[in-house]
């Protein structure tokens, strides 16, 4: 039983605060999924996690609880794609809140299941809604009173490869819009490892087994069996 009857009202709004929002729906279906991923235990301390990643300690002191019981409970909450974590070789790992999309949702890849799929089926009907999407609350923006030149352009195939080869750490992961249409019988014949991730989500995703490391060569075949299969790059 929930200490709180309306902690996952009050998870959602957290989430809706974020810059990717959480939209709240007629049907309630936003709450079913929360309830689907997180504990009662779990959407408590989420509650006190900021988009700033901060250590257990500052955590902890926050919710009101044991540092030591804060370092597990936050750990087996990023090991399940709830919160985002950065592990350190010198100073102890930091957490921060993470959005529901880009983020929470593509981080469930390996624990995807019918029910939960159909529950995001039916809330990205109104969490994409035009309408709803452009009300969602976005970062800040500070004028520094200066003209920054900067063009837009669409990176060429050629150009991908060269962002690839920069790489000092890559993995790749299940497409999750593939796996999930898989999953509920609408899948298609195109590829479906080829998620390619980088910087510090290649670390996130390797720490929580979300996919695997890969060398330079055999990201650059990922992307051209991506090019052959008429992927977007």
């Amino acid at each position: 039983m929930d200490t709180d009857p309306d902690l996952y009202q009050k998870l959602a709004q957290h989430l809706d605060r974020l810059p990717g929002g959480y939209p709240a729906t007629e049907s309630g279906v936003e709450l079913r999924i929360l309830r689907r991923l997180f504990s009662p235990q779990d959407a408590e301390l989420a509650l006190h996690l900021a988009l700033i990643a901060e250590e257990a300690p500052v955590i902890a002191h926050r919710a009101g609880i044991p540092v030591a019981e804060a370092q597990q409970r936050l750990e087996d909450m990023a090991s399940r794609g709830l919160i985002y974590s950065t592990h350190h070789r010198e100073r102890p790992p930091e957490y921060m809140a993470l959005q529901f999309v880009v983020g929470i949702w593509e981080f469930q890849v390996n624990r995807l299941d019918e029910g939960l799929v159909q529950d995001v089926d039916e809330y990205f009907h109104t969490m994409f809604d035009m309408d709803v999407w452009q009300r969602a609350p976005q970062l800040h923006t500070i004028p520094v009173a200066e003209s920054i030149a900067y063009p837009n352009e669409v990176l060429a195939y050629h150009q991908a490869r060269e962002i690839v080869r920069k790489q000092e750490k890559i993995i790749v992961a299940d497409c999750i819009c593939r796996k999930e249409r898989h999953l509920v019988g609408e899948g298609c014949k195109k590829p479906l490892e080829t998620c390619l991730v980088f910087g510090s989500g290649a670390y996130y995703y390797e720490r929580y087994g979300m996919g695997r490391q890969i060398s330079v060569d055999e990201a650059l075949a990922v992307l051209d069996t991506a090019d052959r299969a008429g992927l977007v790059l």
